[in-house]
């Protein structure tokens, strides 16, 4: 199975849940490493300074060749992937990632490994939390190996 991880670059966890899915033969993409010999997409890369940027200076910055080079990446892997697995505590693109990929139907697990603020929204990923939550790495390789593709959607879901 082909596997998009969506974290953030301050998630300690995420090195450790990429290698575990690759030992148990999943084909995984890492942000941090979309391939060999290449250490992903940094800000500083357009600009040392980019904590400092104003909203206009963070727009233009987008438009960068690094940064859509960096995008592009992403993207394609997105497309690709079979599922996305969301390693908390994570940031607003793996939050925007896990939305495209329950958008295009295909499945989210959500691995909570510490205790973090609960999110309502969270149920968008299948419908059941007992489906689309892990909270320690056996059962996220549990989640990974029994999901198929989303039957739920929220127009037919007793909680909509």
């Amino acid at each position: 199975m082909s596997i998009y991880v969506a974290s953030s670059w301050r998630n300690l966890y995420q090195p450790n849940i990429v290698a575990l899915l690759r030992s148990a033969g999943h084909d995984v993409y890492d942000f941090r490493h979309p391939v060999d010999g290449d250490n992903g997409f940094h800000w500083s890369a357009i600009d040392p300074e980019w904590e400092d940027w104003a909203p206009q200076a963070y727009r233009e910055a987008l438009r960068h060749p690094v940064a859509q080079d960096g995008f592009r990446k992403d993207y394609r892997a997105m497309r690709a992937a079979d599922m996305c697995v969301v390693v908390l505590p994570s940031g607003r693109s793996s939050h925007l990632e896990a939305g495209w990929f329950i958008g295009a139907g295909k499945p989210v697990i959500i691995y909570i490994p510490e205790p973090v603020e609960p999110e309502l929204m969270y149920l968008l990923a299948s419908g059941d939390p007992g489906k689309a939550i892990a909270c320690d790495e056996g059962e996220l390789l549990k989640r990974v190996e029994s999901m198929g593709p989303i039957t739920w959607s929220p127009s037919r879901s007793s909680h909509a």
